[in-house]
């Protein structure tokens, strides 16, 4: 490869220039024909895979319209009055025009085609890259194509209607971008078009993943079977979405003592009156990771609040819940603010999750009593001894309300629940309609609502470089 062409593909790279990453930029020129001082063309291998580890760029995964639209964080009055797609999303506003509204909130788009241009970008310099193995080689490729792939997966759950096996071929899907080369060619395909890319790369990868990653921030085998088993069950594909599951299980069964932490910090949290933070545990070293990527922003923070509607929905007893969140009123505003402060794992696989894609699949095939086993598990670990009884079900939807309920508690504030509410919602026995009151005032989201698929921004839209995308929603 020239040192122009390299030079076109890396403009991308350097932190300040992270958005012009997308191919809708026509250029940047001449940029790279004075590198700025301490920066370096790349040309190990080493030089690309440190890439991926930019946590404020490939490893964060905002999706804060999902959050709120399904009212898992608190908005305050004045954020409503500032921002209008947070209010239209917040109160299941049907008639706002969302499209018209989403012209600033972009980041979930370029932030997540940002690490797929990364993802390219080793993908096409990988084979060439110096000072390695081919091992090595091989091994950068396949995270990479994880990397892609798990970003093609929050894009399409968020810009376009769920995976429905009967419309997935002519449902409008979201940009496939398959160069890093600024100003490259794309497609629109549809979302079938999209699932198969995701599993190809899945599957590509999965043989030459390690057995265990550098660090957190890299995907290893049980990251790879974990992610599958999450891409398998948006599909409805239980027996593979199971497979996978227990494959990355195999690697990594850890759950998170809640009621030990709970008690260790009881005495801070159950002060009357006081609201002084604790570190949170979900940080780079948590036991349940598979990976880690952060939500919002990499920065260290405080954890989000919670409104009171969404509080009531926890299990009595939840020692997480008891952990990260306390009531406070303030003026005339009531919600449950925020326990925690540090790292989460917002955007990242958890054994959490894979227990309870193996439950739900257990009891999809039949298989309702381990279902039920595996679900009061995982609650063990949450749920403090006064409390915990074992839950059960005489059926298969009974099992798999529960599991439901369970896992959009314990996967709070993180794009799962999301991707659950959207794909259950397509089948009769599990869709519900959202309730809330708001200041005295009623409001609902029905399962068919088009709120459900966000737009694209619309400066995507007007400028889309050298391709075109479709609005999968009207407003």
């Amino acid at each position: 490869m020239n040192t122009n062409t390299v030079k076109r593909k890396l403009c991308k790279f350097f932190p300040l220039f992270f958005i012009a990453v997308l191919p809708f930029w026509s250029s940047c020129s001449g940029y790279l024909d004075n590198v700025p001082k301490g920066e370096k063309i790349p040309t190990a291998l080493e030089d690309f895979t440190e890439m991926i580890a930019n946590q404020y760029q490939n490893q964060r995964e905002d999706i804060s319209q999902a959050l709120i639209l399904m009212n898992d964080r608190y908005i305050s009055p004045s954020s409503l009055s500032y921002y209008p797609l947070w209010k239209a999303n917040y109160l299941w506003d049907e008639n706002a025009d969302r499209i018209k509204l989403n012209k600033s909130d972009e980041t979930t788009y370029y932030n997540g085609y940002g690490a797929i241009s990364t993802a390219n970008l080793i993908l096409e310099n990988a084979p060439s890259a110096t000072n390695c193995t081919d091992a090595e080689r091989a091994v950068a490729i396949a995270q990479a194509r994880i990397l892609r792939a798990m970003k093609y997966f929050t894009l399409v759950n968020y810009y376009s209607h769920t995976y429905n096996v009967s419309t997935a071929s002519s449902d409008g899907g979201v940009p496939l971008i398959t160069s890093a080369e600024v100003g490259a060619s794309y497609t629109q395909p549809s979302v079938q078009g999209i699932y198969d890319f995701i599993l190809a790369d899945i599957n590509a990868a999965l043989p030459d993943l390690p057995e265990k990653s550098s660090n957190i921030l890299y995907a290893d085998k049980a990251t790879g079977n974990a992610f599958a088993a999450r891409v398998y069950l948006q599909m409805s594909d239980y027996e593979k979405a199971l497979k996978y599951a227990q494959a990355a299980l195999a690697y990594n069964d850890s759950l998170f003592d809640w009621k030990a932490f709970y008690s260790k910090n009881q005495g801070v949290l159950a002060k009357e009156g006081s609201y002084q933070k604790i570190t949170s545990p979900m940080d780079f070293t948590f036991c349940e990771n598979y990976n880690f990527c952060h939500g919002s922003s990499s920065n260290q923070g405080n954890d989000l609040n919670l409104g009171v509607d969404r509080a009531a929905r926890f299990e009595p007893g939840d020692a997480e819940f008891l952990s990260r969140w306390k009531k406070r009123t303030v003026g005339s505003e009531t919600y449950y603010t925020a326990m925690t402060a540090g790292y989460y794992n917002r955007g990242g696989m958890t054994t959490t999750e894979v227990y309870l894609i193996e439950a739900e699949c257990l009891a999809r095939l039949g298989k309702v009593n381990e279902a039920m086993a595996v679900l009061n598990k995982v609650r063990k670990a949450r749920v403090l001894d006064g409390y915990f009884k074992d839950l059960k079900a005489s059926s298969a939807e009974e099992a798999i309300r529960q599991i439901r309920d369970v896992k959009a508690n314990a996967l709070i504030l993180t794009i799962v629940p999301f991707c659950d509410a959207r794909r259950l919602n397509m089948e009769s026995a599990y869709a519900r309609t959202l309730e809330k009151t708001e200041n005295g005032v009623n409001y609902t989201l029905s399962p068919d609502s088009h709120l459900w698929t966000m737009p694209f921004p619309q400066g995507a839209v007007d400028n889309s470089g050298n391709g075109k995308i479709a609005q999968n929603v009207n407003q």
